[in-house]
């Protein structure tokens, strides 16, 4: 599905990632936890080709269907809930079976101004979900929301992304057990042979 050859990049000068080079699988669930600053998110806004490497390659599928909740949860403020899962599907039903499966089913005609923050997070994900595709990548997906809760989104993730890949980035020993997923340990930059 998607592939690192020697891959590097820098912000201003500082190394980030250093020949970093791995092959991701078609299926399954991958982490990665470390301290903040460390590239964890660099690294999944390579993979998604939101960041172009200084050197080395990425190869990815043309038609990998990527899905992505970033750290923040970029809703759109003049769309209701339902609006902002509606941009990625094709009708209202999909985007109510979105909502329903993170407990806003009854918020679908609120603005995001008008959630709280926890809210806002669930229609991130929301969205994330109704989209689906083969790539999944989650980064501190579960930010100010409930432990049940967040057992409830990661069983319906699962469900959702159970043929594809999910790539989780979180600081949570409780959110890697909620996908039985060991995270790879990174400290920062990102140097070698990864996953």
């Amino acid at each position: 599905m998607l592939t690192f050859e020697n891959v590097s990049f820098s912000y201003d000068n500082a190394p980030i990632l250093s020949s970093v080079s791995f092959s991701l699988p078609k299926r399954g669930v991958i982490g990665f936890s470390g301290p903040s600053g460390c590239g964890k998110s660099t690294l999944l806004r390579l993979i998604a080709g939101l960041e172009i490497p200084s050197d080395g390659v990425i190869q990815r599928h043309a038609d990998t269907r990527l899905a992505m909740v970033f750290q923040e949860n970029r809703l759109l403020p003049w769309l209701t809930a339902e609006e902002n899962v509606r941009l990625v599907c094709e009708d209202a039903e999909q985007a109510l079976q979105a909502l329903t499966a993170v407990s806003l089913a009854d918020a679908r005609d609120v603005y995001p101004d008008q959630l709280s923050g926890g809210m806002q997070r669930r229609v991130a994900l929301a969205r994330a979900l109704a989209y689906g595709g083969d790539l999944l990548i989650l980064d501190e997906p579960f930010t100010g929301l409930d432990p049940a809760l967040c057992a409830d989104i990661a069983k319906h993730i699962l469900e959702r992304f159970r043929n594809g890949l999910i790539m989780l980035v979180t600081h949570s020993a409780d959110e890697f057990s909620l996908f039985d997923v060991k995270p790879y340990e990174l400290s920062g930059p990102i140097t070698g042979k990864l996953c």
